[in-house]
């Protein structure tokens, strides 16, 4: 009995091995087996069954795992394929900057040449635009010197008017060569760059020759009797201020504006100090309104000036409560609250006409420039009554000069060929 229960059990293991081996066969090809014994009372399907599970989850981590692969194999090519174009457009930028006019810096910056006639090299049309309002500028000057020498009968003024007069021709025969050139395409406009140069070179002497003969009228006026104008929007024309501001908890700003620019009229003035570029700034930037920034926090001021016309503003301030006020003409136009509350304005800064200062004395941007003229800029270190401005705004006798800052010639450095002309306020309104 023994014996038969012993031979049962083997035919079922035979029985059972030569049914999985020809299933696993047909599966997976060439294989290896583990017989496993079962027992006695246990059915057979029900424990191949059951010793097949782990095998089905492993089998399904392994398509899931390679799944995985490669899904993060296409990512990479995805990558890579991005990675390429990107670097294919840098290779264009950099080549097409590499072609440009001008000397390259680190860092893929070009070099900005200071010139007469804008602050960066740019087409055909743009720098006719810039030759025309150049040659504008001399011409008003020259009738200015003209209208002088007539006053004055001064022989030399009418010598040096002509000759003026002769270089400037010369360079209006230049720009109309320039716009034939333009018109039938010559490859002359190859040389822009060099013909450029040299109109530059005979612009800048001309500006010279100018100021020469304008510091020949500083002995027939008053110190504080001129106007700066800043003809073109470049990054350098300014004037800058020869000694710094004082620390101020209270201030008054007032100054005759005249311009027409734009959009904006740009930065009448800034102030910078060590740490803070933007400690006291008035500026009208695109198509935004004129704002007074202290220590970088805005107020944006209800003053229209860019009408041609001249025009008296003032702006007060006090860090209590950062209450400001906002004059224009003598009439008080908009004022509030929370300007910069309790920051005193900094010493040891650099003050600079014209200019928008990026860093202390410099980071200039020919966007943020001021076009037109400027003149009577005064600071004190109190707060104006309504009744001073006004006097100031109608150039009473009463009115009076600031204790900061007052408009003396003495007190100015002028740079990048802004010019000084004779102004007496409210003689000369508009």
């Amino acid at each position: 009995m023994q014996a038969i229960k012993k031979k049962g059990i083997h035919w079922q293991l035979l029985l059972f091995s030569h049914l999985f081996l020809e299933s696993s066969a047909q599966d997976f090809g060439q294989t290896q087996f583990i017989c496993t014994s079962v027992p006695k009372d246990m059915d057979i399907c029900a424990a191949t069954l059951q010793n097949s599970v782990p095998g089905e989850d492993l089998k399904t981590t392994v398509l899931q795992l390679r799944e995985t692969v490669l899904q993060q194999k296409e990512t990479i090519m995805n990558q890579k394929e991005t990675i390429r174009e990107l670097t294919s457009k840098l290779a264009r930028c950099e080549s097409q900057i590499g072609s440009e006019p001008g000397d390259a810096r680190p860092g893929g910056r070009r070099k900005e040449s200071k010139n007469t006639m804008g602050d960066v090299s740019r087409g055909p049309g743009d720098t006719l635009t810039q030759l025309s309002q150049t040659l504008q500028s001399l011409k008003q000057r020259l009738e200015n010197l003209e209208q002088f020498s007539r006053n004055n009968n001064s022989v030399q003024a009418t010598s040096l008017k002509d000759l003026l007069q002769s270089k400037i021709d010369d360079l209006e025969k230049q720009v109309l060569s320039r716009v034939n050139s333009i018109e039938e395409g010559k490859p002359g406009l190859r040389n822009e760059t060099e013909q450029r140069g040299r109109v530059e070179s005979t612009l800048t002497s001309l500006h010279q020759r100018i100021t020469d003969l304008e510091r020949g009228q500083k002995e027939n006026r008053p110190l504080d009797r001129f106007q700066l104008t800043f003809p073109l929007r470049t990054n350098y024309m300014y004037a800058k201020v020869k000694r710094s501001l004082p620390e101020m908890y209270a201030f008054s700003v007032c100054m005759w504006l005249k311009s027409n620019a734009s959009p904006g009229v740009g930065t009448p003035f800034s102030y910078a100090v060590p740490g803070q570029a933007n400690e006291l700034v008035l500026i009208e930037w695109g198509n935004n309104p004129m704002e007074i920034l202290i220590n970088d926090k805005v107020a944006k001021l209800p003053f229209l000036i860019n009408d041609g016309k001249w025009h008296h503003i003032c702006v007060t301030w006090t860090t209590r409560d950062g209450v400001w006020e906002a004059f224009q003409d003598g009439v008080m136009r908009g004022s509030g609250e929370n300007l910069a509350p309790y920051h005193p304005i900094k010493p040891q800064g650099m003050l600079i006409l014209g200019q928008e200062q990026d860093t202390l004395g410099g980071g200039f941007d020919a966007t943020q420039a001021f076009v037109g003229d400027l003149a009577n800029f005064h600071i004190w270190d109190r707060k104006l009554s309504i009744g001073e401005i006004y006097n100031l705004a109608t150039c009473s006798s009463k009115a009076q000069v600031g204790n900061v800052f007052s408009w003396m010639e003495t007190s100015l450095d002028i740079y990048g060929g802004a010019s000084k002309w004779t102004f007496e306020a409210c003689r000369q309104l508009n």
